[in-house]
């Protein structure tokens, strides 16, 4: 999964926000006022032999309500978009400390307790999971039997082959499944992960998980 960086004093960040307002820049959008400013003057300086004809200034209204009307629904949309944020604030605030399912090859250890998560097998077999250290050794592999096509949950509780606890940290993790036939099929993995902090992007939200890092929250599969 690819982290994002922290946009806040980049240059669509609050930074440039914050600066462009104490710029004081001039809109120089033409407004409600302006338009009929100018009708006003192209009413007073028409030629008295050949004025505006009405469907002419009937074609100017028209025009008129329709700039007044895109203007109101930008409004609209920009009001529902700013909902539409605080509304991602809140659900991902709603999401810290608690655990989640994301896809990923990545397996974060504690210093006690199990990791683990699921895969979708294709149909019914065994599941073979093997769990790698930093190093690319294998540290773990465990067998679990399908019954049939669908989920298959995975825990491993921190011990290698031997018994031994091995040390908290960050570890990895495959998934292949075996049918009768003797077929081998590699399976994504999702893993169990407890959501740390969250933070804002210019494309949505983002969560920080323990032991993967950044994620956008359509990554979660479920919330545990």
């Amino acid at each position: 999964m690819n982290s994002i960086s922290n946009d806040i004093q980049g240059g669509t960040g609050l930074g440039a926000a914050a600066n462009a307002a104490l710029g004081g820049t001039r809109d120089e959008s033409l407004g409600q006022a302006d338009f009929l400013r100018l009708m006003t003057e192209q009413l007073k300086h028409q030629d008295p032999l050949n004025p505006m004809e009405n469907s002419a200034f009937l074609g100017q209204l028209a025009q008129f309500s329709t700039v007044q009307g895109i203007q109101d629904l930008n409004g609209t949309v920009n009001g529902f978009a700013n909902l539409m944020q605080s509304d991602q604030i809140l659900r991902g605030t709603s999401l810290i400390g608690r655990e989640v399912l994301v896809p990923s090859d990545g397996l974060a250890l504690a210093e006690e307790g199990a990791a683990g998560g699921i895969v979708a097998a294709p149909g019914p077999g065994m599941v073979v999971f093997e769990i790698t250290d930093g190093n690319g050794h294998v540290v773990r592999q465990l067998n679990v039997p399908a019954a049939a096509a669908g989920e298959v949950a995975f825990a491993w509780d921190g011990e290698d082959a031997a018994g031994e606890r091995l040390p908290a940290g960050n570890y990895a993790v495959t998934a292949r499944h075996a049918s009768p036939d003797g077929d081998h099929t590699n399976l994504e993995t999702y893993v169990r992960s407890r959501v740390q902090s969250v933070s804002v992007g210019n494309d949505g939200l983002y969560l920080d998980l323990q032991g993967i890092g950044t994620a956008p929250i359509n990554y979660v599969l479920r919330v545990i």
